[in-house]
């Protein structure tokens, strides 16, 4: 179980909708992972279960989608992981070992935002 390499992925506009199930399609032919994931997919998420690589059910968190044939971090989707992270859509399934490492995660996309993680108060 790990949390995925930080990529600094650039953003995308601020005000871009967040499709999960249309960039997850997107990512995985970007990635060349139609049949199973890779680590250009796992780019894509903030965790995985390392122990299952191999399946797409064991990515979660995705915050990223393909604009102009690139990765790109999307800002409503960072907004949405840092939501579940709060119990948002009944939270997220994950030892809690990871939790600490994932909200610092995605606090340097809320950083480059302009924006506070909702975990820290302003």
């Amino acid at each position: 179980m790990t949390v995925t390499q930080f990529h600094d992925l650039p953003l995308a506009d601020r005000d871009r909708e967040w499709d999960g199930a249309a960039a997850e399609k997107r990512v995985r032919k970007w990635a060349g992972a139609e049949k199973e994931p890779n680590a250009k997919y796992r780019d894509a998420h903030v965790w995985y279960d390392s122990d299952a690589p191999e399946n797409f059910e064991s990515y979660k968190l995705p915050i990223a989608d393909v604009i102009g044939g690139r990765l790109m971090a999307v800002p409503r989707a960072v907004m949405a992981a840092g939501a579940v992270m709060q119990g948002s859509r009944g939270g997220v399934d994950v030892p809690k070992k990871d939790i600490d490492q994932i909200k610092s995660y995605l606090a340097k996309y809320y950083d480059k935002m302009g924006d506070s993680p909702p975990w820290k108060a302003k």
